[in-house]
């Protein structure tokens, strides 16, 4: 009797362990939703209530964490050095004991610059990681592709890239010797210097990899007048061997001029009628569906990636000129900072007018994949106001969706239909998004409250909590906790 009870509390155990979490979303569909079960509805900094560790990071911090291979990884500034070495404005990516919050090791990389508007000054590291077996695949705040050895400098400097000294410093400076607090880079891949792409205030994105390759936003956008394109030719998407770095595809899409800001956005991916195909939302406001490259490894030359599919999300919008409009809050172009969700064949979308410099208006799409063709007429299925911006990738979960908005609401929609079945006013702007696991809806604001709701179409509030500073990231579930990044501290929550 005794052993069978053990038996059951390590199945139980098992079980609400999910596991890792090493990318941004579910893999390759970037579904907001994860299987953890057993997080707790509540939580209390200053009592300690279920809070496992707290560590301290920089002063701005826009990543959301990401769990593998026993390590956390968080982007983050420079603000409060952990290396003395590392001096001055940095990007930073942490790289953290999952049992303890302890540093294992950083990537620390300088702003890009002179202008402020390419690399904006205290920003840090703000891209996700996505990690596959020891390798950790990342864009660094000079918008290198960077692929790094998980366990850091501690098994030596692998890779063909051997100039970490080097990278860590501004150019003409002396070379700094690594240390096992440091990173070991295995290969990187220069964006603005390769592909010529123009960035604009934090290069952000979360590389999708498929078989053996890695595609990734390229991060182009306006320069520091906020009305001209510096690279209209650059692509907005490219496609890299996962393995060495070397660039296989990009799209020819002519995206650069209808860019109203930047391209923000991540890669998706879905099978549709036995075709692998990559969703990709451009900074000009359409959703475009390529098909996936096969293996790379007997590819030569730089391919364009064929078009499947194009989506014109706000078709009535200006084509034209398009930085016309800039500060126009009635009339403009509109972009998607969010990554397009692939969930039973279809593709739920938000976007809207830019956050910055855009029309206040904005939407919840959903859209049929198996087109061919400008969709734009045809693939609609519903679409859903939201309020002001949104910057949000939704959540799908039990045929509901879950979405914020930066109008400080929380909606609950039917996933069939779009109709609303509840929304809830919060505190703050909401940059990041929802996370749905263990039957709740967790999410942050900009102003640092924290709600945690019943992931059901009827409203129930489980809990808020008002945290150090702001959230702009997403909450990530992994291996039984829950870790909350604000702008200056990680939270790893546990019951």
């Amino acid at each position: 009797m005794r052993i069978a009870r053990i038996l059951t509390l390590l199945l139980l155990t098992w079980v609400a362990n999910a596991g890792d979490q090493p990318q941004w979303g579910e893999r390759d569909t970037r579904n907001m939703v994860s299987p953890e079960i057993g997080l707790p509805e509540s939580f209390d900094p200053e009592t300690g209530d279920n809070i496992k560790w707290v560590v301290p990071l920089g002063t701005e911090t826009y990543a959301t964490p990401i769990v593998a291979g026993g390590k956390v990884l968080i982007g983050t500034n420079n603000e409060r050095p952990r290396d003395p070495k590392h001096e001055g404005d940095r990007g930073i990516l942490m790289c953290l004991d999952e049992r303890d919050g302890s540093l294992v090791w950083q990537l620390a990389v300088p702003k890009l610059g002179p202008d402020p508007y390419l690399d904006w000054p205290r920003t840090g590291m703000a891209s996700p990681c996505t990690v596959e077996g020891d390798r950790a695949y990342f864009l660094t705040n000079r918008a290198e592709v960077v692929c790094l050895d998980l366990e850091g400098m501690a098994n030596g400097n692998d890779g063909p890239f051997q100039d970490e000294g080097k990278h860590c410093v501004e150019a003409g400076r002396e070379p700094l010797e690594p240390t096992n607090l440091d990173a070991d880079i295995l290969w990187l891949f220069d964006m603005p210097a390769v592909v010529g792409v123009y960035t604009h205030d934090a290069a952000h994105g979360s590389p999708l990899i498929h078989e053996d390759v890695l595609y990734v936003n390229t991060g182009n956008g306006v320069d520091n007048t906020h009305r001209l394109i510096r690279s209209p030719t650059a692509p907005s998407l490219i496609a890299l061997d996962k393995n060495t770095g070397r660039l296989l595809a990009r799209d020819d899409e002519g995206i650069g001029p209808r860019i109203f800001h930047c391209t923000w956005s991540s890669p998706s991916l879905g099978r549709v009628n036995d075709c692998n195909l990559v969703f990709f939302a451009g900074g000009d406001g359409v959703c475009y569906a390529f098909e996936a490259l096969l293996k790379s490894a007997n590819a030569t030359g730089v391919r364009n990636l064929n078009r499947k599919w194009r989506f014109d999300c706000d078709p009535n919008a200006p084509k034209d000129n398009v930085h016309e409009f800039v500060g126009n809050r009635r009339e403009s172009p509109s972009n998607i900072m969010s990554v397009p969700v692939f969930h039973r064949g279809r593709l739920y979308i938000t976007g809207g007018g830019d956050l910055w410099w855009g029309k206040q208006e904005a939407w919840l799409k959903c859209i049929e994949t198996s087109g061919t063709g400008d969709t734009t007429e045809s693939a609609e299925i519903w679409s859903r106001p939201l309020g002001r911006h949104c910057c949000s990738t939704p959540s799908v979960y039990e045929g509901l969706v879950f979405v914020g908005d930066c109008d400080r609401q929380v909606h609950c929609v039917d996933a069939e239909t779009g109709e609303e079945y509840w929304s809830h006013k919060t505190n703050g702007e909401i940059w990041g998004s929802t996370l749905v696991a263990d039957g709740k809806v967790y999410v942050g604001t900009r102003r640092g409250d924290f709600w945690v709701f019943a992931a059901k179409k009827e409203k129930e509030i489980l809990s808020s909590v008002n945290l150090d500073s702001g959230i702009h990231g997403t909450p990530t579930a992994a291996n039984g906790v829950l870790y909350v990044a604000t702008m200056e501290k990680l939270y790893a929550v546990g019951k």
